[in-house]
């Protein structure tokens, strides 16, 4: 396990999503986004995932995997990688749960005020729509780059 660097914690910790890739049965990539739940600066991503399909099918057969996000208005980004185990929901601490129903009651709050900003009268909120979690991806850090163009890297 790796340790990951304040910077890279609070920059995940500010994204709404991440992209996970896996690798399916023919070793192919397989991409999906998913939440971040919980971030241990030790080098340890929480993960819940609403859907046990691909992603969890790919972990439990080959834990190699990648998170990836990327700012687009920063030019900033980082790709972790690293080894991924599948927690059965039942395996699933009871805070974790809490911070995730946290997290989407943010979001829809987020977005509720994003929307009376630009005097939308009608607004969907998909998040309120979600599934629960039927399972939680706990992944292991091995390796961070930093995907920041170098001329834009502070110290660089």
């Amino acid at each position: 396990m790796m340790k990951v660097p304040r910077e890279v914690v609070h920059f995940f910790e500010e994204q709404g999503c991440v992209i996970v890739t896996s690798i399916d049965e023919k070793g192919r990539p397989h991409s999906a986004c998913k939440g971040i739940v919980k971030i241990d600066p030790e080098g340890r991503f929480y993960l819940l995932d609403l859907y046990r399909a691909a992603t969890y099918s790919n972990i439990r057969r080959n834990p190699r995997v990648s998170i990836t996000a990327f700012n687009e208005h920063t030019f900033r980004g980082y790709c972790l990688k690293g080894k991924a185990k599948a927690l059965a929901r039942d395996n699933i601490e009871g805070s974790i749960l809490k911070d995730w129903e946290d997290r989407i009651a943010s979001r829809i709050t987020q977005r509720v005020i994003r929307d009376i900003r630009e005097e939308k009268t009608q607004s969907r909120h998909p998040e309120a729509f979600l599934p629960k979690p039927t399972y939680m991806i706990a992944i292991t850090v091995e390796q961070i780059i930093d995907l920041t163009p170098r001329h834009l890297r502070g110290g660089a």
